[in-house]
């Protein structure tokens, strides 16, 4: 089975207006993939949307939709009613960085909302369709932050946990089923995210090598981390003690972070 006959007809991307999940939505659809494209500002996913039908003759629909409320999964559901979404991309997320118990918990809380409960039940619903016809994949969007507590995100930190622990685990229930989970980790990435969450990039990489890993590994591999040095820091983590990583990384993230 090839990729469209695997992962299509249609793939869901959320946080799709901007950085990993626009780049998504362009790498699939030169696939020849239709698109479903979720997020919260209009405007730019729609000049995404249409920028695609032009070019790549494929279907793009538009769902305004904010994770971190209570009831944005209805509008996702009406407007995936009548089609097959053959590729959930769980990429919506963000970081907050600095000290824990300076941030607003409302917004800690948002983060929490976004990055694991909404992507939670996304992988419910969409993964029970999946399994139901015997084909499909997830990509959950996790970060090398997942392998490291790291002070100064420490909430984030601990949601990227979360979201590797799922893909691993679903990947494995979900095998027999004929559904593909990956568990997406990279590092710092040219994206918005250091802008939101107030921290300062390091060696970012660009966001297509990125995409473009996690669409060669889905279905062979269940963990994809972008990067020769992020691999490397991931491998040599398994050798040293937990502590010594948190040390290093909230010397490192107190430089990066404005107090």
């Amino acid at each position: 089975m090839n990729f469209n006959e695997q992962y299509g007809p249609w793939a869901l991307i959320t946080g799709a207006s901007t950085g990993i999940g626009a780049e998504f939505a362009r790498q699939l659809a030169a696939r020849g993939l239709n698109l479903v494209l979720v997020a919260r500002r209009r405007e730019k996913m729609e000049d995404l949307a249409r920028q695609l039908e032009r070019q790549l003759k494929i279907q793009v629909l538009c769902v305004v939709a904010d994770l971190s409320q209570d009831a944005f999964l209805p509008a996702i559901v009406h407007a995936t009613q009548s089609i097959e979404i053959g590729l959930l991309v769980n990429n919506a997320g963000f970081g907050v960085a600095g000290k824990f118990l300076a941030h607003d918990l409302k917004r800690e809380l948002e983060l929490l909302d976004v990055n694991c409960r909404a992507l939670m039940i996304l992988t419910h619903r969409f993964g029970n369709l999946m399994a139901q016809r015997k084909k499909g994949g997830m990509i959950l969007v996790s970060s090398v932050s997942a392998y490291i507590a790291t002070p100064f995100e420490a909430n984030y930190a601990a949601s990227k946990v979360y979201e590797l622990y799922l893909a691993e685990a679903l990947g494995y229930e979900l095998k027999r089923d004929g559904v593909d989970v990956l568990a997406l980790c990279p590092g710092s990435t040219d994206t918005e995210f250091h802008k939101i969450s107030g921290s300062r990039p390091v060696a970012a990489m660009a966001v297509e090598p990125v995409v473009s890993l996690a669409l060669r590994q889905l279905g062979r591999k269940r963990v994809a981390i972008p990067g020769w040095h992020n691999r490397l820091l991931v491998g040599l983590l398994k050798f040293t003690p937990r502590r010594l990583h948190t040390y290093f990384a909230g010397r490192t993230m107190g430089r990066l972070t404005p107090r």
